[in-house]
């Protein structure tokens, strides 16, 4: 049994940072608070998983598996959960739930999974075998009796076309959720990160396309270590849209939770140094807008936009947007923002209407998304609308209680 020396190169070193960050970033998105939220869970998991993936590699790719035979193939399996976990983070990042039926897409890893065993249970020599027969084609096999059949299933030689498929469906189907997504305006200009998720989701879509460029120049898996480095520069591109998003480094502290009032105007912020709209001009608009916001709601209106609400005021897109900017120091989804989540405190408040789910609040006050209201409501009140709906109905019990004390000291005084 021949033992070659330890290889370490540039590579090796990209691909090693890669799987202790990614590690890192499993074990962060998967503890704490943030675990709370199913789309970190999922990125956690699919760091993971990839960190095991460039793991194995890693060790093959500098010689370490001579050494450490028993972890041949062990990351095999999760080549199977990659597609489905991002796609479960990008479904979730967006509507805040899994996908119907999500756990059927996880068969094809269970059944990996089980066939493993076929192959995790051999002696030492074949694991040898396996080895050089993928990473070392010119060294010489030795002889090795194998425990089981490697490969009951008859499926493992064609591991490298099945990743492919998976890895290729389900980049698609991120994609189409995304695109689905981009078509429901509120969902475009109240998702948080939305640039981000795009950026990771095309990221994933070029490792297919990676994979075909690089096995077929490759025997066996001699070329993963390339496929490992991208993975290595995918968690780390994961780590700075982390970083960049953070809050640590703010200096603002965080707000009380707030009842909104839309009809206080705010402080302007001149966005508009030169002005086309002369004072009385403004002010008629001013004067249309609260008009319209007495006689209707068309906020509620899920599919309304700034030329619709300029039309109804007869004036511009244009001007419409500065005199919001300038009077108000609003922008127009701002604007639509804060009398919807208005709308829906009132709702939340209203014990006539605690029948209602939260999700059908969000459709009343104009959100065709879930996720899109759920994200405008943290934003604007630093709660989100259950933990709003629940310290609403604490001061209610609160007003309940000590009203009748009261009248019985009245009582008892007269």
């Amino acid at each position: 049994m021949k033992i070659l020396p330890i290889h370490l190169d540039l590579f090796a070193l990209i691909i090693f940072l890669g799987v202790a960050q990614g590690i890192f970033l499993g074990i962060f998105f998967l503890t704490g608070e943030r675990a709370r939220s199913v789309s970190n869970r999922c990125l956690g998991w699919f760091n993971l998983a990839l960190a095991a993936i460039s793991g194995e590699i890693f060790l093959n790719y500098t010689n370490y598996t001579f050494r450490l035979l028993w972890t041949g193939d062990f990351a095999e399996p999760f080549n199977f959960v990659l597609g489905p976990l991002f796609y479960f983070f990008v479904y979730s990042r967006l509507w805040k739930k899994l996908p119907r039926h999500w756990i059927w897409h996880l068969l094809p890893f269970a059944i990996w999974l089980i066939n493993a065993v076929t192959w995790f249970y051999q002696p030492i020599e074949f694991k040898y075998n396996s080895y050089i027969d993928s990473q070392h084609p010119e060294l010489p096999y030795i002889h090795a009796d194998s425990y089981l059949d490697e490969d009951f299933t008859g499926l493992r030689r064609y591991i490298n076309q099945m990743t492919l498929f998976s890895c290729l469906v389900y980049a698609i189907l991120a994609l189409i959720t995304l695109w689905k997504s981009g078509r429901n305006k509120s969902t475009v200009h109240q998702v948080s990160g939305l640039t981000s998720l795009r950026l990771l989701s095309g990221l994933f879509a070029l490792v297919p396309i990676l994979i075909i460029i690089v096995k077929p120049q490759f025997y066996r898996d001699v070329g993963d270590y390339l496929l490992a480095t991208y993975v290595s520069v995918t968690i780390y591109v994961t780590s700075f849209l982390v970083m960049r998003g953070s809050d640590f480094l703010r200096h603002e502290p965080a707000a009380e939770p707030v009842v909104l009032e839309p009809e206080l105007p705010v402080e302007p912020k001149k966005k508009y140094e030169k002005s086309a709209l002369s004072e009385e001009v403004e002010e008629a608009v001013l004067a249309k807008l609260a008009r319209l916001l007495e006689t209707g709601k068309p906020y509620l209106e899920s599919d309304l936009s700034l030329p619709k609400l300029a039309e109804r005021l007869n004036t511009s897109p244009h001007n419409l947007s500065q005199l919001l900017n300038d009077r108000l120091g609003q922008t127009f989804f701002d604007w639509l923002a804060i009398h919807r989540i208005a709308e829906a405190q009132r709702l939340l408040n209203d014990p006539l209407t605690t029948n209602l789910k939260i999700d059908e609040i969000a459709e009343r006050v104009g959100y065709n998304s879930p996720s899109a209201f759920h994200t405008a409501f943290k934003r604007l009140t630093n709660q989100t609308p259950a933990q709003y709906r629940e310290s609403a109905a604490i001061r209610s019990a609160g007003l309940s209680t000590t009203e009748p004390q009261a009248s019985s000291r009245s009582a008892r005084t007269s």
